[in-house]
């Protein structure tokens, strides 16, 4: 056992037992590399990576890899989710170096840290080749290398700043911009591009709702495109619940099988979105799946959850093997089924030969039930009730397999991204399970990863809170607190999300650019202090403190935090390419243009903000009080026993309104 025995991280973990001397990134380690000369390997990965598992086997497994590492390298893991901003900083100097990245990441480094050489995968072979010049070429030449580590190293800090905002005023075009996204539809099986295909949940998010603002045909056929195409599998788990982080194919049948929590935390609010505007029932079916599988997968016990599942879980042979708790032989099917249906069970789901994946099926819908239902001259009623039996069946029967390994680790802006996704499912069916999941993470972050100064740490495990909190937990626990507030109007949400947003303006925020940075200001590590701005996978925690300062500015009448806002917008809206990897300034943007705020008060406040709440909200900043206030923007407006409606757009506000009727024409 090497020294990552002593570390929580399930990462870390799975890596404890390699004969490589692996060590955690720690002052201890990196002093080593110091005192001995030494050469550092930083090898970066998260416990869900199928070619991190690859690699591990092949190589950091090896006795003769890991003789070559241990005697002329000081080798140090990383798990990404747990350090992101030891992640970004090595994957900025890899696609400088190689114009590309991913995982696992593994980069050479100075003994002083700065990165020299790198890539993502390596072969055996490749691997021991390289760490042998390498090392060589560190005896021979170690001025070269110093020299090399300089540009590279500036080159990092240069990919690391804000954006400057351009001195030319230019037209902002959004419908140009949209236009051009158009082309990058998949008009046939919905997402983006070919193979492989990622969702980018909060791309679809924006472009749901700007497509309903402005009655947008195209864009909304491409959502329900999209959406329905990935709920149709293998991408979601049909017989379970919860989808997978990406398709290795065009049409969503063959995912790379690990579940991430953040995917599922987003695709929850975009699916109530969907659902909030087509009343689909196949919507609904996949938030109610996703929520049962989160809820009886994930939970920590404590009322937050953990991160994620991995690809690969024993096959009957004792083997690791990437998708087996997932697949399915055909006779495993018809002997679970049975002979009688198994045919309108083959219909459904396709299994057939060309279907066949490494000789096994994934299950995989392709046809509208009602079709399905005419084909086989059933009524659509007795083929739900069919499917929903079949599925039954098939997951008492996965039950017995061994599951994916469980990255048991609970992240603290993870979690409170599925608050907000949690909320949105309850405003879009109505169960108040939802509402309860929302405020029990609320009540484990607040009281197991907040501490009395309101400092915040980033992850969880084994009743200990480690690692300080890094941009995006402040930002997205921000957004959560609001968010809690604008579906129970409780205003004590709203009173911590303004003082947490001020120790983030005091703590982070870099006062040249105006925009923030991603570790704490006073961060003392060697890695460069970076300001994050693409909206990826996962939003940047940049654009979402945007939304979180323009609500809690509007609501407190802090000038400080509009002006901070709007300049970040103003700057970026100037800066940005592809739009998919811009969609949270764009939300924001698309309040900010045209602002709109319906604020609700009086003593039946949340029953009607619930009621318009069961609608999409494209840009308007939905406001409740249930009784009176101090806080500013509600002041003066609560009257008992009355209900009324304030209604602002673009800043000009009409006459209070005793009935929501004025609205019934009008997108919120």
């Amino acid at each position: 056992m090497n020294e990552l025995q002593y570390e929580s991280s399930p990462y870390l973990l799975q890596h404890a037992q390699n004969p490589v001397n692996w060590k955690a990134w720690n002052d201890n380690s990196l002093e080593l590399a110091k005192n001995t000369n030494k050469l550092i390997i930083v090898s970066i990965g998260y416990s869900t990576c199928h070619w991190c598992h690859v690699m591990e086997h092949e190589s950091f497994e090896d006795q003769g890899v890991a003789m070559l590492m241990n005697d002329y390298f000081v080798s140090i893991k990383v798990d990404r989710e747990e350090r992101p901003d030891i992640d970004a900083h090595y994957m900025k100097a890899v696609q400088s170096m190689s114009q590309r990245g991913g995982w696992p990441l593994n980069v050479v480094c100075l003994p002083d840290g700065r990165p020299i050489w790198g890539g993502t995968y390596f072969r055996k072979h490749d691997w021991i080749d390289a760490l042998t010049k390498l090392h060589l070429f560190f005896i021979e030449n170690p001025e070269e290398l110093y020299n090399y580590a300089e540009k590279l190293d500036q080159n990092i800090v240069n990919t690391g700043k804000a954006p400057v905002k351009t001195e030319e005023k230019s037209d902002f075009d959004l419908p140009s911009l949209i236009e051009a996204w158009y082309h990058h539809f998949d008009r046939v099986y919905g997402g983006y591009g070919r193979a492989p295909k990622f969702m980018i949940p909060n791309s679809l998010i924006f472009l749901q709702r700007y497509s309903y603002l402005k009655s947008d045909n195209i864009g909304l056929d491409f959502i329900d495109l999209t959406l329905t195409r990935m709920a149709w599998g293998g991408l979601f788990d049909t017989v379970q619940g919860g989808f997978s982080r990406y398709s290795v194919d065009e049409q969503w049948h063959i995912p790379h099988f690990e579940k991430m929590l953040y995917d599922n935390a987003q695709l929850l609010s975009l699916y109530a979105d969907g659902y909030k505007r087509t009343k689909n029932p196949l919507y609904k079916e996949v938030l109610e799946k996703t929520i049962d599988f989160i809820t009886g997968e994930w939970s920590n016990g404590e009322g937050g959850f953990y991160s994620a599942y991995d690809a690969d879980s024993l096959n009957e042979s004792g083997k690791l093997e990437e998708g087996a708790f997932y697949s399915w032989i055909e006779t495993e099917l018809e002997n679970v089924i049975g002979v009688a249906d198994f045919s309108v069970f083959k219909g459904v789901f396709n299994i057939y030969p060309q279907k066949i994946w490494e000789d096994k099926y994934v299950l995989h819908q392709t046809e509208t039930l009602d079709k399905i239902a005419v084909k086989y001259k059933l009524s659509l009623e007795e083929l739900l009730h069919k499917k929903r039996e079949w599925e039954e069946r098939l997951k008492s029967e996965r039950e017995k397999r061994s599951k994916p390994r469980l990255d048991d680790k609970t992240l603290t802006s993870w979690n409170a991204m599925l608050i907000v996704g949690f909320l949105d499912a309850y405003s879009a069916l109505g169960n108040k399970e939802y509402l309860a999941l929302a405020k029990n993470i609320y009540q484990f972050i607040n009281q197991k990863l907040v501490d009395i100064k309101l400092n915040l740490k980033h992850t969880y495990k084994g009743g200990k809170a480690t690692i300080d909190g890094f941009l995006e937990d402040y930002a997205f626990y921000i957004s959560a607190l609001i968010a809690l507030y604008e579906y129970t109007l409780n205003t004590d949400y709203l009173i911590q999300a303004k003082e947490i947003t001020d120790k983030v303006v005091d703590d982070f925020l870099d006062e040249k650019s105006k925009f923030f940075f991603f570790n704490k200001k006073d961060n003392s590590e060697l890695i460069h202090n970076t300001i994050e701005t693409d909206d990826g996978v996962i939003p940047s925690a940049n654009s979402q403190m945007v939304h979180n300062l323009l609500k809690l500015g509007l609501i407190f009448g802090d000038t400080n935090y509009n002006n901070i806002a709007e300049y970040m917008l103003d700057t970026m809206k100037h800066n940005i390419g592809y739009a998919p990897y811009y969609s949270n300034w764009l939300s924001a943007e698309l309040y900010n243009s045209e602002p709109a705020e319906l604020l609700i008060s009086g003593e039946n406040a949340l029953e009607e903000v619930l009621k318009i709440r069961q609608n999409i909200i494209t840009r308007t900043f939905i406001l409740g009080s249930k009784s009176d206030t101090d806080i500013p923007y509600f002041r003066g407006k609560f009257r008992m026993h009355r209900t009324q409606f304030f209604y602002c757009t673009e800043r000009i506000c009409m006459q209070p309104q005793t009935s929501n009727e004025f609205l019934k024409e009008s997108k919120l």
